[in-house]
């Protein structure tokens, strides 16, 4: 294993280095960095061409000038000497200033779309492959289909249009959703559901009845209650929504006639409820960093409480206690966050519009962590959602083809002939192997996400490495651009390295040697 990790992380670094010349010597070709300043009446003209020229060594052809920029790049890879050096800008601001702010953006924007393109996609995908050629199925492949063909700049700007400015203006007419409009919307959610649950047709249209009633009934009541500006789900809510979460988890990790489990997520989730009344004071004194303990004391909570509880199968356990404690953890936090959704629109910098369609924060604004937490959000919903739908189709055709595969393989059969339940075949026995050719999908998904961002910061003007690259494109910056390639460049290579050792740990029969 150490042999192999030496050997890719030699390779990676050759790769780095022989993509980094091709990519500056392009660059470099690309235009003029002095042309703004040769169409310039500035009477000091010749002084700042000489001064720009004598920054960026724009007197040394562009294969040396390579050589030079590698000196300063490499430093980087020294901790804690100091020499690390990616140049200037044509402004003469240092790279390594200006790029961890534009990364900062950038994470936060890919990490959540990724996330939840991953988590969604694979979950979808298995449940279309189970329901095969079902309503549901033919619908998810013509979403699938239909998404994959948007440009995400067009996404982008229907989510603008009929999201942001849609319910911006719903909010600002204080006005509850007619009646006709709640009709429509039952309707849709009944139909949606009877393809979900399937089954025959008096299934189907007990189904569509009780959907339809209950979404329109939760509709009125939300209108009635004017809680779409005053959000909250409340210890009813709260109950409902974590009692949900311990019985689901236990249905799909380990099965309702498992006992010991049941009584790990319940606990988990009873600890949750008591919680959502215990830190209300916390809640209104707390940092961030106190949000970070508490969700690694969650965690540890969760793990610990099935380490105790869980017998002779501990490590089941320990998955559905960590798992119930931290989405029970998130169902209290989130009720918290929307305790604090009426002071946040309230304010004058925000004037009753939530949400945002330019930026990564609102200018000038500040608060606690909870109204700085919603901004964060509503400035980052929309082109989250937009990356989302770019990966999202891709994870839910390869999860889907991956488990059908697997499903028709002879240790499948053989495992449904022992007579083991339908849930341990598939969690246990075909989930694993469904997941490898995933692996190396979310590897090239990174750099597919990342390339979208650079389409999507400049619909939604988010300062983010995207921008900071087209900008610098535009004005043959070329110390920019590199910084931009370097993080890019280092955040595929690792994820290709990583998917390579997932394999290992996906399926038993990979071995990885030197």
């Amino acid at each position: 294993m150490v042999g192999f990790i030496l050997r890719r992380i030699a390779v990676s670094i050759l790769i780095l280095v022989a993509a980094s010349f091709i990519m500056y010597v392009l660059a470099a070709s690309s235009g003029n960095p002095l042309q703004d300043l040769e169409g310039s009446n500035a009477p000091n003209k010749a002084q700042l061409i000489a001064a720009r020229v004598d920054a960026l060594d724009l007197d040394v052809p562009p294969p040396l000038r390579w050589f030079i920029w590698l000196g300063g790049a490499a430093q980087c890879l020294v901790p804690f000497t100091g020499g690390c050096d990616l140049g200037l800008t044509i402004a003469n601001a240092d790279v390594l200033t200006i790029l961890p702010t534009a990364m900062g953006s950038t994470i936060q924007l890919v990490s959540g779309s990724f996330v939840l393109a991953l988590i969604l996609g694979v979950v979808v995908g298995i449940v279309t492959a189970l329901r095969q050629y079902s309503g549901f199925d033919l619908a998810i492949t013509f979403l699938s289909f239909f998404l994959y063909s948007l440009p995400s700049f067009l996404v982008a700007v229907l989510l603008k249009e009929f999201i942001a400015l849609g319910f911006n203006d719903f909010l600002q007419a204080d006005e509850a959703i007619s009646v006709p409009a709640l009709i429509g919307i039952a309707i849709v959610a009944g139909l949606i559901w009877q393809v979900l649950v399937g089954g025959p047709l008096r299934r189907r249209l007990i189904v569509f009845g009780v959907s339809a009633l209950a979404t329109g009934g939760v509709l009125g009541w939300m209108t009635a209650t004017d809680w779409f500006k005053t959000p909250g789900l409340g210890p009813v809510g709260v109950l409902v929504l974590v009692v949900g979460i311990a019985l689901v988890t236990v249905a799909v990790a380990a099965g309702l006639s498992n006992r010991r489990a049941l009584i790990v997520a319940g606990l988990n989730a009873l600890i949750a409820y008591i919680a959502f009344f215990a830190l209300q004071g916390l809640f209104d004194i707390s940092s961030s960093g106190t949000l970070v303990i508490l969700a690694i004391a969650t965690l540890a909570v969760g793990l610990i409480s099935g380490a105790v509880l869980g017998g002779h199968d501990r490590g089941q356990a320990m998955r559905v206690g960590a798992i119930v404690a931290v989405l029970s953890g998130a169902v209290v936090l989130l009720d918290r966050f929307m305790q604090s959704w009426p002071d946040y629109i309230g304010s004058p910098r925000i004037n009753g519009r939530p949400i945002a369609t330019v930026g990564a924060s609102t200018p000038g604004y500040s608060g606690d962590v909870w109204v700085t937490g919603i901004d964060t959000f509503t400035h980052l919903l929309l082109p989250t959602i937009a990356l989302l739908l770019i990966s999202f189709a891709g994870y839910t055709r390869y999860a889907r083809a991956g488990l059908l595969e697997v499903l028709n393989q002879d240790y499948i059969r053989t495992a449904r002939a022992k007579g083991l339940p339908e849930r341990v075949v598939v969690v246990r026995h075909a989930l694993r192997n469904m997941l490898i050719p995933i692996a190396t999908l979310v590897a090239a998904d990174i750099g597919a996400l990342l390339g979208g961002a650079v389409i999507t910061e400049q619909v939604f003007a988010i300062s983010g490495m995207g921008r900071l690259f087209n900008a610098s494109l535009q004005r043959v910056d070329l110390n920019p651009i590199m910084g931009y390639f370097l993080v890019i460049a280092f955040t595929a290579i690792l994820f290709n390295f990583l998917a390579d050792l997932a394999y290992a740990a996906l399926d038993p029969r990979v071995r990885v040697r030197a």
